[in-house]
């Protein structure tokens, strides 16, 4: 029959990036089943140390905090891309980064891991820049940023998939800002076989 793939994945996952990772499961010989569950980070570790879960899908490894004894494997990872509006990307490409001084931002809310060395790269930078809003679903941020509220950052993998989908532009690239992204499970060794397939993308 089916294999059952049980996954948690946290609001700070973009759902497209969320997608890619998943897909090598669906290329098994057997049929994999996926059953997909968005949750606060806490409450999917909580569910993954009940074996509720095979896995949770994160950007940021198990916190020690949980006192959930599990495994967390890098999937990949990528810096950041500053997208927009025609209008927001083309005055921010013009002076990059210092017309974010000027220009309105959109950011992910605290609880995604890019948003402490985000804040910290602003204020490097000296950029405080103009935030208008901070989303933890990175969903409404693009919907936000769409409608040309303000410029927000996307991970660089997904940056022509956001730019088509949404009809922004790049303003530019935060190297120096990075993204991971994590499969956690409580076994050290990988041996659900969709589980493997996501691991080796």
């Amino acid at each position: 029959g089916e294999l059952p793939l049980r996954v948690g994945l946290t609001d700070a996952v973009p759902k497209s990036i969320a997608y890619r990772l998943l897909a090598p499961a669906l290329t098994l010989s057997q049929p994999v089943r996926l059953l997909c569950h968005e949750e606060k980070p806490e409450k999917l570790f909580a569910e993954l140390a009940l074996h509720h879960l095979d896995l949770v899908i994160s950007d940021r490894p198990l916190p020690a905090s949980v006192g959930v004894k599990g495994y967390s494997h890098l999937l990949g990872r990528c810096s950041l891309a500053l997208v927009g509006t025609a209008e927001l990307a083309g005055a921010c490409r013009a002076n990059f980064p210092h017309a974010l001084r000027e220009l309105p931002l959109l950011l992910p809310g605290a609880n995604a891991a890019q948003s402490a060395p985000l804040a910290r790269w602003l204020q490097e930078k000296k950029l405080a820049a103009h935030v208008v809003g901070e989303f933890d679903d990175t969903s409404l941020m693009k919907s936000f940023g769409e409608a040309g509220v303000g410029l927000f950052p996307v991970p660089e993998v997904i940056l022509d998939e956001v730019c088509r989908h949404y009809g922004v532009e790049l303003a530019g690239r935060i190297e120096e800002v990075e993204v991971s992204y994590y499969a956690i499970s409580l076994e050290r060794r990988l041996t659900h076989p969709a589980v493997l397939a996501v691991s080796q993308m």
